[in-house]
């Protein structure tokens, strides 16, 4: 890898740790590994280690590298978990998860990038991960239920095919709200009699859009 991009990376891992208080070793290690840079085109792989989103195919985006950390960090995942992604754009955060959980079904409803993202984590290794073309807010049930669920599209609510999708002690983060242009970050935990809700924080994402999601247009 070139040094530009290796020196990139670790002020990028610095830069978490210190200024956002990221502390799960295991995410930080993840995303020192994985080289950001292949995921975004190749006009813009200088800026891949910035402190920003970037934007990728179809009008999609590549996350800002704090809302990764963050979203994993929340799913407390181990090499033993099974996690189901939704929207998995350029396959970024896709790589990530699969450095942390023992296996990753990845669900991307554009057939463009979903062929893009298997074909990148391929390339760089990563066989705990599967990526198909396929309406998201459906889920994947063949392979339910999953520890842990990460959708990075912001939806009106949390999917039910989701919610039904999650094992009993998991948890799923993902981003929500009644506007398509800003969201609140957050966790449900599925207990025993019900779901525990909490609230991580405002941010913004591209529109989940499906049966239980936003309309396309």
């Amino acid at each position: 890898m070139p040094q530009q991009y290796r020196l990139q990376r670790e002020r990028m891992i610095e830069w978490l740790r210190a200024h956002y208080r990221i502390s799960d070793e295991r995410v930080l290690r993840a995303m020192a590994e994985v080289p950001r840079h292949r995921f975004v085109p190749e006009a813009l792989q200088s800026n891949a280690y910035g402190d920003h989103a970037l934007p990728i195919s179809a009008n999609q985006t590549i996350s800002q590298p704090f809302i990764v950390a963050r979203m994993t960090e929340l799913l407390e995942v181990n090499a033993d978990s099974k996690v189901l992604e939704i929207g998995a754009g350029s396959g970024y955060q896709t790589a990530v998860l699969a450095r942390v959980a023992g296996s990753v079904f990845a669900i991307e409803r554009i057939a463009e990038l979903a062929r893009e993202a298997q074909r990148r984590i391929r390339e760089l290794g990563i066989y705990n991960a599967t990526v198909k073309c396929f309406d998201g807010t459906l889920g994947w049930d063949a392979h339910a239920p999953y520890d842990a669920i990460l959708a990075a599209a912001g939806g009106p609510d949390v999917p039910e095919p989701l919610l039904a999708q999650l094992k009993v002690g998991g948890r799923l983060v993902m981003p929500t709200g009644q506007s398509r242009e800003s969201q609140r970050l957050v966790r449900v935990v599925r207990e025993e009699k019900g779901f525990a809700r909490e609230d991580h924080g405002a941010c913004a994402f591209v529109p989940l859009i499906g049966r239980y999601g936003w309309n396309e247009n």
